[in-house]
């Protein structure tokens, strides 16, 4: 294995080939700066040149004194979503209960659309006109509108559109497990910003500002995986915070707003210049809808409107008319407020049982998950209760640097009788863990 190259793009070239050839494995320390600008019979600042931009395209990175070394490669971690074959009763899943979302091609047909050809504008009209009236009360008074293929899209199309590979990004911590992915598989940095009752803490994320984080990603309902909400006494305390941090892009996931009663507190100061809020269907009218709407800043929006240009990567119109429809209609507004109050039903169930069995929930929360704090490591209780008939995560996962004990349950389709049973089935289970620490101690 031979670096070679007199100017800096040649030395990136060749590192990159080695890289990719396997030669340069990672982890694997790059020459210093100084040994290899000797050994080139080059300028240091040549071999300096290269190695940021080699940190810049992502592979490799600086650890300080320690040098340049070649970037772990990234691999999707675990994922949301249910186990189609899975035994257990699952309440790992995320997913809202199918009961409760709609029939797409009723609502279609109640109102058609039209064939679209290229070169049409990206955002339908008639949906445009819903999201500006949905939006303009937590918005800033000039806001731009986009459409994209839901929440995770939205983030995704943002940080690439303002930050490159090594760029360090503020997330919660616990944090969803698709913006964890999302950002890892980026080649950013998540720095993880920890999570209390009532949100992500103001405190904590002034220190990942401090830290050069160059972006934040925030859920003010319902968060995932805890269920808190936004107080207003947290959201202020954010404000000023994100105030003294004007260029930082504020990414707001706001993916209950369709099904929350909580109300919804900003976080967006006056002299922020990066801002999006970003407002999902998937929750209420079925993840398969692939369509969130995103407001943001005139500048920010360019930047998105630049992969969803027309004749390129647009929303699908027939997506747009069918969340139209669904939007438009009473039957379907009155199916989800029905399911509003049905997973709050839900989430209390599970709330009283554990509470019976002398266990808590984070509370007060919203969402389609609660969070189960626990004393001991999350992972046997997870255990514990797949052998008795239960699926569920654990709280491990979902956490960037710093770990919370606890698991987080989607209450969805569990019904009043099944809060019980589990909460009986997590005391025992952590009734035999203590039972085999106190035989060993």
């Amino acid at each position: 294995m031979k670096i070679v190259g007199k100017t800096a793009a040649e030395i990136f070239d060749s590192v990159r080939t080695l890289a990719q050839s396997g030669q340069l494995g990672p982890g694997q320390a790059l020459p210093p700066v100084r040994d290899l600008a000797a050994s080139l019979d080059v300028n240091r600042n040549t071999v300096a040149a290269a190695y940021k931009r080699l940190v810049t395209a992502g592979i490799a990175v600086t650890q300080g004194r320690l040098g340049t070394v070649i970037r772990q490669r990234e691999a999707p971690g675990e994922q949301e979503g249910s186990l189609p074959d899975s035994p257990l009763t699952d309440l790992a899943g995320g997913n809202p209960n199918p009961a409760w979302l709609p029939d797409p091609v009723a609502a279609l047909s109640q109102r058609p659309g039209r064939p679209r050809l290229y070169g049409e504008a990206p955002v339908n009209p008639e949906l445009e006109d819903y999201a500006r009236r949905w939006l303009a009360a937590d918005c800033p008074d000039e806001f731009e509108v986009d459409v994209t293929h839901g929440a995770v899209d939205a983030i995704e199309r943002l940080l690439a559109g303002h930050l490159v590979a090594g760029d360090k990004v503020a997330v919660e911590s616990p944090c969803f497990l698709t913006s964890i992915n999302t950002v890892r598989i980026a080649g950013l940095q998540p720095i993880g910003v920890p999570v209390d009752g009532e949100g992500i803490r103001a405190d904590a994320l002034e220190a990942a500002l401090s830290k050069g984080a160059q972006a934040v990603i925030v859920t003010p309902r319902a968060h995932n995986p805890t269920g808190c909400n936004l107080s207003e006494a947290r959201a202020k305390a954010l404000r000023r915070v994100l105030a003294r941090h004007p260029n930082v892009l504020v990414i707001i996931d706001d993916h209950f707003a369709l099904l929350t009663d909580s109300a919804y507190r900003s976080i967006v100061p006056p002299s922020t210049q990066r801002w999006a809020l970003i407002r999902s269907v998937s929750k209420a009218l079925g993840p398969d809808l692939r369509l969130a709407l995103v407001a943001s800043d005139r500048r920010t929006s360019q930047r998105l409107r630049l992969r969803l240009a027309p004749g390129t990567s647009w929303v699908s119109h027939l997506l747009q008319d069918i969340v139209c429809a669904c939007l438009s209609s009473r039957k379907v507004m009155q199916r989800l407020a029905d399911a509003k109050l049905d997973y709050a039903n839900r989430r209390a169930w599970l709330v009283d049982a554990l509470h019976e069995q002398g266990l808590a929930a984070l509370v007060p929360a919203d969402g389609l998950n609660l969070w189960v704090p626990l004393s001991h490591d999350g992972q046997a209780v997870v255990l514990g209760l797949a052998r008795r008939g239960w699926l569920v995560r654990n709280g491990e996962v979902f956490c960037v640097q710093d770990i919370w004990q606890g698991m987080r349950v989607t209450i969805s389709n569990l019904d009043q009788a099944g809060a019980r049973r589990l909460a009986q089935d997590i005391r025992r289970s952590l009734d035999e863990l203590a039972s085999a620490e106190a035989r060993v101690g």
